[in-house]
């Protein structure tokens, strides 16, 4: 019987790996008949070359994100393997450089803007829903352990990584010359940095809960501090933007205009927590009353796409606005609506669409041919240590005694979206080349492949240990 079992679902992959193979082939053959002027053929809508690049990234999306699955790893990891896959076909054909244009500094073909523009909304609302994951009061029950766990994993990763690559990068990469000829390579120092002080709460927190284990005291405080390392992380991303920014216009960054961005970023995050105490809730009360289907998750994101855009208006990134939206959206706002479902079912088919883009294009934008230089993996493996290294220093942190020091700073290893969302940022920045935000990737895929199998490792061990003492 279990055979049988098996043999259908070994046909049911099949079924789909030639489904999404088909789609995917039908997206390639597409692109072939496209030009830099946009489609050749004389009345063909503008919008088709949209259709199948969304055809091909999403069906690669979910076709590697359930080979990933079924090897116990997040699909994050195989929507970006597969984008990297598709990003670099080129090296196999010369014909085969469908996504060239999102691969570009400065993208200008119509559908790829239009693709980089789902993908820059998908890690928006990846944050948003980051931020549903807590709450205010739950901020307030982290306690000293937690935060010492997430100080401490915030300021050791970034030396480490500061000095990672003012080892290996010695000279301001042409590509980043180009765009500014004053550019300081401190910046990019600071930049990775800052790059490497985030942790994928998502992924510790799937591990914790597969094991059954989210309740121990450990992966409380890793899950606090994990909240508390974003936030701060999120605040470092704003401070290393503002002195980029600085650099490109030529006026140097006093100390007074980092403690002035500091406080912008903290002033805008206790703003949001005071409005979405007081405010919102008035708010959605009044749009409570509106009986059209679906206002509950429009009015959940009309909060996520102000408070975005205001972050920005404030000189922060668009995704520190969305992480304080998803932080004062409380479940109790929407009970007054007139709707079965909670906002987190009614948000997983927009974030299920749109989250996925972001990580293929994040892997398709990966050049391979830069990993021939032996320099970019020197850097990928000293990032990969530093990153290690940096959280593992976490475990220092705790006051509580009798807990497994290790198993809390293998929790805060992974970097997963968030460190792709520094990435990405840095890359749009100008500070971030083809060659380092490689080398950042491959250190993403380090670090959350290696966590899961040494976090059950940890865990394991240390129950042993506890029965010994027992």
């Amino acid at each position: 019987m279990r055979g049988l079992m098996n043999r259908q679902n070994s046909n049911r992959l099949v079924v789909v790996l030639i489904f999404f193979g088909i789609l995917a082939v039908a997206g390639f053959g597409g692109f072939q008949t496209t030009d830099e002027h946009g489609p050749s053929a004389g009345h063909t809508d503008p919008v088709t070359p949209v259709l199948l690049a969304l055809t091909a990234i999403l069906a690669g999306a979910k076709l590697g994100g359930e080979l990933f699955e079924r090897i116990k790893q997040p699909a994050v990891l195989g929507e970006l393997i597969v984008g990297v896959l598709l990003g670099n076909l080129v090296l196999i054909n010369p014909a085969w450089d469908f996504f060239g244009p999102l691969r570009v500094d400065n993208i200008t073909d119509q559908w790829a803007i239009v693709i980089d523009s789902f993908a820059r909304i998908g890690v928006i609302l990846l944050l948003f829903e980051v931020g549903l994951e807590s709450s205010v009061a739950e901020m307030r029950k982290v306690g000293i352990s937690s935060f010492l766990v997430g100080l401490v994993g915030v300021i050791a990763p970034f030396f480490l990584g500061y000095f990672a690559s003012s080892t290996f990068i010695t000279e301001v990469p042409q590509a980043v010359l180009a765009l500014n000829p004053r550019f300081d390579i401190s910046n990019i120092h600071i930049f990775i940095g800052a790059t490497l002080c985030a942790t994928s709460v998502g992924i510790t927190a799937r591990v914790f809960k597969d094991l059954g284990k989210i309740h121990i005291k450990e992966a409380k405080i890793i899950l606090g501090a994990a909240v508390l390392d974003d936030v701060m992380g999120l605040i470092i991303l704003a401070v290393a933007a503002g002195i980029i920014v600085a650099a490109e216009t030529g006026v140097p960054l006093e100390p007074i205009s980092i403690v002035s961005i500091t406080a912008i970023a903290v002033g805008f995050l206790v703003g949001a927590i005071i409005v979405g105490l007081t405010v919102v809730p008035r708010i959605l009360k009044k749009l409570a009353i509106l009986r059209t289907r679906g206002v509950m998750l429009i009015s959940a994101l009309l909060f996520c796409f102000i408070f975005s855009y205001v972050a920005n208006l404030a000189g922060l990134a668009a995704i520190v606005g969305a992480f304080a939206a998803g932080l004062i959206l409380e479940e109790v706002h929407f009970t007054e609506f007139q709707e079965e479902k909670h906002l987190h079912e009614l948000l997983t088919p927009v974030t299920t669409f749109l989250v996925p883009i972001f990580f293929v294009v994040m892997g398709i934008q990966v050049r391979l041919e830069t990993f021939a230089d032996s320099s970019v993996m020197g850097l990928a493996a000293a990032l990969t240590v530093a990153a290690f290294i940096g959280k593992q220093v976490c475990g220092l942190g705790p006051v509580e005694k009798g807990l497994d020091r290790l198993t809390v700073g293998l929790g805060m290893v992974p970097r997963g979206e968030v460190g792709l969302i520094f990435a990405s940022i840095g890359k749009g920045l100008g500070v971030v080349d083809d060659a380092i935000f490689s080398a950042v990737v491959i250190m993403v895929i380090a670090t959350t492949l290696m966590t899961p199998p040494l976090l059950k490792f940890s865990i394991a061990r240390g129950e042993r240990q506890k029965q010994m003492t027992t």
